[in-house]
């Protein structure tokens, strides 16, 4: 045991090591920083984001919410069993969606509407048809994922017919819902995979998992295309630049950070400047200027990515801000929390 123990320590030192030197020699590539390639650009001016709707109707912690393609529609999943569709410009309820498991992580809205998703400690991801409903009036549950191993921590639709995972089981997935079978299969992380981002081409995706890392996959294979070190602990939420280019990522390390997929380096760490909380979620804005960041200290964040300066906090909730989501449109930003509440702001 003692031997195990020091070889394991031996191989994360020499890992460490590796690591350590592959971050030197992309440092000694750098011509130029962030700050001063950007140092020319005007400053943005400030975010002026106004909470405009708080949509009341969960009972418990609200751990999850993803807005449908038409931006108007999003979807919650919260501890108290329930998902809720929302008209976010009304903040009415369209649907009460009762789940079978209260342990919610995640939920997903196809970019067409018509489906959720969601899944969580209960160890599958379930399918709700939106515009079909059973005897009891609520969405018509038309799969059940099975087979996985470990929590369901993300999912998000390809297509109507299409989904891909990931779990604390540490693999990825992708199943063919009209078929009911699983596609692909593989360990993509050595820990949990908790965030996954598609690609605005569809080509490809992103992963952030608790071993630290993020990485960027081609969806015709099963290997990394790049692998990115550099967060000190779990990375929480990864999300693509719209222009494809490059993502951000929020982490358990009190840092969120900009990444370069051509240089495949960091170009920026983001920090609040009167606070040190843990990040929890991240996104961007339609034109990329701009990461919110979801926080520990019950706010939201905002930076400008160009010049990496603090823009402002979005401050409303009560307690810890666990997931955020842009709308397709850029006009909005919902926010949810595990102050049971979810907000709106434009």
């Amino acid at each position: 045991m003692v031997k195990d123990d020091a070889e394991t320590t031996a191989l994360k030192k020499e890992l460490d090591d590796l690591i350590k030197k592959c971050q030197e020699d992309q440092k000694k590539q750098q011509d130029v920083t962030m700050e001063d390639a950007c140092s020319a650009a005007a400053d943005a001016p400030k975010i002026k984001l106004a909470m405009k709707k708080s949509l009341k109707g969960h009972i418990n912690k609200v751990n999850s919410v993803h807005y449908a393609g038409d931006s108007r529609h999003c979807v919650t999943g919260s501890l108290d069993g329930k998902l809720i569709i929302w008209d976010s410009w009304t903040a009415n309820k369209v649907q009460v969606i009762p789940l079978r498991s209260a342990w919610v992580m995640t939920v997903a809205f196809a970019p067409s509407g018509n489906f959720v998703a969601c899944g969580g400690m209960d160890n599958m991801c379930t399918v709700y048809d939106v515009n079909n409903r059973d005897s009891s009036g609520c969405a018509k549950m038309t799969r059940e994922l099975l087979g996985y191993e470990g929590f369901l921590s993300s999912c998000r639709f390809l297509e109507d017919n299409k989904l891909i995972t990931g779990s604390g089981d540490m693999k990825i997935c992708i199943w063919d819902l009209e078929a009911n079978k699983k596609t692909t299969e593989f360990n993509g992380h050595a820990g949990d995979v908790v965030s996954i981002s598609l690609s605005p081409d569809g080509n490809s995706y992103l992963t952030g998992s608790v071993d630290r890392t993020c990485k960027l996959w081609d969806f015709r294979e099963e290997k990394a295309r790049q692998t990115f070190f550099g967060h000190e602990a779990d990375v929480n939420s990864v999300c693509f630049h719209p222009s494809g280019q490059s993502f951000v990522t929020a982490s358990e390390d009190k840092t969120a950070r900009l990444w370069d997929l051509r240089s495949d380096q960091q170009l920026a760490t983001f920090t609040p400047p009167n606070s040190n909380p843990g990040f929890t979620s991240c996104g961007l804005s339609l034109s990329g200027r701009f990461i919110f960041c979801g926080c520990d200290d019950n706010a939201i964040h905002v930076w400008d990515t160009l010049k990496i300066q603090h823009n402002t906090v979005l401050n409303g909730h009560e307690n810890r801000v666990t997931s955020l989501s842009v709308a397709p449109n850029g006009m909005a930003l919902a926010s949810c929390s595990w102050d049971q509440s979810v907000r709106i702001w434009v």
